[in-house]
């Protein structure tokens, strides 16, 4: 989580940049998050170099070995005089960033020309990473040198007193993203990581995975995922494996440029060079993708409507809607093949809706396909961005049906208060969640009273498909024995007597 130290020198940044004229919180937000690359495609270069040394075996550079090359890297123009620097930065390193290819910087000759990477294999178009593709139409719009000089000096102290071991491309983006809602832009707000990671615990993706998110903001999950493949299998992951790992194992779609060009560079820090980041309205007629993933993670968009007209066929003929967070539950289930698994955050209204297209999905879920969980989440996990009820929704893709027993559990802490500051607390519920659902034989003895529990399908299909669960959760409610009548009117005339007295003794006293 981003501390409130963290957050004023952020703030201080961010109101350093508006000062020098740039006021649109997104630009704001883009421009910042170039800069943060180049400073850790620098971080990157150390951690080779340090692995080199150790290793003794020559690996492959990010930034060219000529001179003009090393002088592109953070560590060695960041102490030079302002001027330089922006001269630099904008001359050099941004548009050498915007021609990166295969995960190296490209050179320049003497004269300062650019020498684009040549690597005489791949056609014109399929040497480009996710990066480079949504760099091309990016722009340098830091005005002045001594702006620019402010905002290094600013991210350099944040980097290296405050955030050094934290997840950067996260809890930052996070936090910046929370002022887009609040200047009234976009809205966005990223899914808390220890929410993502509790959905990636649980669907327990595999090397062997072809993971997507429709709606992949700034690509949280996907990073989210690669980071628990990489845990559990780093040791055993084949030269093939390691190459799907690093181009077609992860997908991302938006209809926002600036959030894929923040999610390919979020993936590209994270080893994962060339994923299929793409702009693309997903539940338009334009994504016609079908039978393709095993893994779906995602938190769609709530309470957002499309235009009827553009909305694919295939996802009216499951729920005839305009909700996205609807079209989207049906758009995992196209796009997902046979088997495949889907961990995803719904508002609360998806679970219990009256609507005909409410239930034409749950009844979809229920009866065609395998409904594992619903999880139920306490309305402050997305504060203080959002307020919104939600719950996760696991399942898997059969379309044969399989739904037998549905497990329910009652999240009541995260980790972190409710309230809008979040701070961190010892109770969470997370752990648990993870424990018993990968032990669900264990469950079945649950009584409706606890926390987690089994509902047979049977049950939800007599009432409604209805999947809150209030509508299944038994309260145990503990008779209070209080003391007899007399006993009260006693106390009662007490009391009365011991206040008449002091109200005598104040009349004495004036």
């Amino acid at each position: 989580m981003v501390t409130g130290a963290i957050k004023n020198k952020v703030d201080k940044i961010w109101t350093d940049i508006w000062a020098g004229g740039i006021t649109n919180p997104l630009t704001v937000i883009e421009q910042l998050t170039y800069l943060m690359f180049i400073r850790s495609l620098d971080e990157k270069e150390l951690e080779i170099e340090e692995f080199e040394n150790m290793m003794g075996e020559s690996m492959e550079k990010i930034f060219p070995q000529s001179a003009i090359g090393q002088s592109m890297r953070w560590s060695k123009f960041k102490d030079r005089d302002s001027r330089e620097i922006y001269e630099i930065i904008s001359q050099r390193v941004f548009p050498a960033i915007k021609k990166m290819k295969y995960g190296r910087l490209p050179d320049f000759s003497e004269n300062g020309e650019l020498i684009e990477i040549e690597d005489g294999v791949a056609a014109e178009g399929e040497n480009k990473t996710a990066f480079a593709r949504y760099m091309e139409d990016a722009m340098f719009l830091i005005p002045t040198p001594q702006v620019l000089q402010k905002i290094i000096t600013g991210l350099d102290d944040l980097y290296e007193h405050d955030i050094a071991d934290l997840d950067m491309q996260g809890d930052l983006y996070e936090y910046m993203l929370g002022k887009l809602a609040t200047a009234g832009q976009n809205g966005q707000f990223r899914t808390p990581k220890h929410i993502r990671e509790m959905m990636v615990e649980l669907i327990q993706p595999t090397p062997d995975d072809l993971i997507c998110d429709p709606a992949c903001g700034t690509a949280g999950f996907l990073v989210s995922a690669s980071e628990y493949i990489r845990k559990k299998y780093e040791d055993t992951m084949t030269s093939e494996q390691w190459e799907a790992f690093s181009n077609e194992t992860f997908s991302g779609f938006d209809t926002d440029r600036t959030m894929l060009r923040i999610s390919a560079m979020n993936l590209m820090l994270h080893s994962i060079s060339n994923p299929d980041i793409d702009y693309k309205d997903s539940v338009s007629k334009q994504n016609q993708i079908s039978e393709k993933y095993t893994v779906c993670l995602a938190n769609p968009p709530f309470k957002g409507t499309v235009d009827a007209e553009s909305i694919n066929d295939d996802l009216k003929a499951i729920t005839n809607t305009k909700k996205t967070e609807l079209l989207f539950l049906a758009l995992f289930l196209r796009m997902m093949k046979t088997g495949g698994r889907c961990a995803c955050i719904v508002p609360d209204g998806v679970l219990f809706g009256s609507s005909k297209a409410h239930k034409s999905i749950r009844k979809e879920l229920v009866e065609n396909h395998q409904l594992r969980a619903v999880i139920s989440m306490p309305s402050g996990v997305f504060k203080p961005y959002a307020g919104v009820s939600t719950a996760v929704l696991i399942f898997t893709k059969t379309g044969a049906g399989g739904t037998e027993n549905v497990w329910f559990y009652d999240m009541k802490a995260d980790g972190f208060s409710l309230d809008d500051k979040r701070s961190e607390i010892k109770e969470n519920d997370i752990p648990d969640i993870i424990k018993r659902f990968h032990n669900l034989d264990q469950e079945q003895t649950r009584e409706r009273t606890e926390q987690s529990f089994f509902v047979p399908k049977q049950e939800i299909v007599d009432n409604d498909y209805d999947l809150s669960i209030n509508k299944y959760k038994k309260v145990e409610y503990i008779p209070v024995e209080y003391p007899p009548t007399e006993e009260i009117i006693a106390e009662l005339h007490r009391l009365e007597k011991e206040i008449t007295e002091g109200l005598a003794e104040l009349e004495k006293m004036l």
